[in-house]
């Protein structure tokens, strides 16, 4: 099993020493679970990712302080239904609140409960309810696969399905598990997005390289996806190590920590991924692969920009070969390319089929390319010929549905 990462059932629970719970408050409508629970039998090292918009939700505030300021936290409390975002101070004081009752309920200190929120933008929590729910979700939390999935279930606001992925490694011998789980269907854009994601692993790793390695993979993950071009008020990825795997502590960028990270990487591609399928209204996860670039930043750029653009997301949905829109999407990204070099290729479980070599439509099966794009995971290969450097992005088609769906998310 040495440096290889083994998919495993479960989320938030799989790794050792973790516990979950995820209730119906009564925050929703209709008895819908809308709070959830996540907590550390021992203190954790902590590492967090927030959102790049200058319109921060409260909770964002309190997580990055206490990110920055805590060695240890234990305990995270999240609800759906309503996003404490452009609440005031008083917004920011029931994030306090929260983890003050979070912190009794559990025995611990409220600098050692993150708290998060993910809905309705301008609405104030209602506190009572939510100090309810955390004395109901303390006593109810368990560690198996079954309590992991209910605290997905009740992170979910637009989301059609639950998102939890968990891997396994060696690391000098010892045994260690990743696991975490996601919600993000709309309001999904680069540089993180509408989407909260908790990711717990036993793993004994020093603070900083813990940092570190969250960063990066957030770069070629999170930071990779996009549903509509929105990037909301309350994205948060956070990262708990509670050290019970017991194996040799990472302190340094060593075997451990690059078989550590390539596991780490797997979870946030996957969540990642999960989010852009699970897109509003979406049918079908939409993949793009730039290779070919002479730069990264190149690579990303335009992967990027072909994931964004409405047209060819609609091209998408409509299971249609419109490769033109594609081009047109890679030439206003801003990356200079040959566009008289690029070959274009569409890809699916229904085969595979290039419609541009050299900058020119190829004499394809239009039958052929309707097939392969009416999978429910499409891949653009779009190779630009410059260089060695690659980027893939994940973005979703663009429905009717989508309009529907925010057309009356407050209703």
């Amino acid at each position: 099993m040495e440096d290889k990462i083994n998919v495993t059932e479960g989320g938030v629970t799989a790794a050792q020493g973790f516990q979950a719970a995820g209730i119906a408050a009564g925050i929703k409508k209709g008895g819908t679970k809308d709070m959830a629970m996540v907590y550390s039998e021992k203190p954790c090292v902590c590492a967090g990712t927030f959102t790049t918009n200058v319109v921060k939700a409260a909770p964002v505030k309190w997580d990055q302080k206490i990110v920055e300021e805590s060695d240890y936290v234990q305990a995270v409390v999240c609800n759906s239904g309503i996003a404490n975002a452009c609440t005031g101070q008083e917004g920011y004081s029931y994030c306090q609140e929260t983890a003050k009752a979070a912190g009794k309920a559990l025995g611990i200190s409220a600098e050692e409960v993150l708290v998060a929120s993910t809905g309705v933008i301008g609405q104030q929590l209602p506190m009572a309810v939510l100090k309810e729910g955390v004395k109901k979700l303390a006593p109810m939390l368990l560690g198996t696969k079954e309590a992991g999935t209910l605290a997905a279930e009740a992170i979910m606001t637009t989301d059609t399905v639950k998102k939890e992925v968990a891997v396994e490694m060696e690391l000098s011998g010892k045994k260690v598990t990743i696991g975490g789980m996601c919600k993000g269907s709309g309001m999904i854009h680069p540089n993180m997005c509408t989407m909260l994601s908790f990711v717990t692993t036993d793993v004994d790793i020093d603070k900083n390289l813990l940092k570190e390695a969250l960063r990066e993979s957030v770069q070629d993950s999170y930071n990779m996806i996009s549903v509509d071009g929105d990037t909301s008020t309350n994205d948060t990825v956070l990262v708990l190590a509670n050290a019970m795997a017991g194996n040799p502590k990472i302190t340094e960028k060593n075997q451990d920590y690059e078989i550590f990270k390539k596991g780490l990487d797997y979870v946030n591609k996957t969540l990642a991924q999960k989010i852009a399928g699970d897109g509003e209204g979406a049918t079908a996860l939409f993949e793009v692969k730039i290779t070919g670039a002479q730069t990264k930043e190149q690579a990303v750029t335009l992967s990027k920009s072909v994931i964004t653009s409405n047209l060819t997301k609609a091209a998408i949905f409509g299971h249609d070969a419109n490769w033109g829109r594609i081009l047109c999407a890679m030439g206003y990204s801003g990356a200079q390319f040959d566009p008289e070099k690029v070959d274009l290729v569409f890809e699916s479980r229904a085969g595979r089929i290039q419609i541009m070599k050299d900058g020119i439509g190829t004499d394809y099966s239009e039958e052929e390319a309707t097939k392969i794009l009416s999978e429910d995971k499409v891949t653009v290969i779009a190779d630009i010929k410059m260089g060695e450097e690659t980027a893939t992005a994940w973005g979703c088609d663009l429905t009717y549905d989508y309009v529907k769906i925010n057309a009356d998310y407050r209703s």
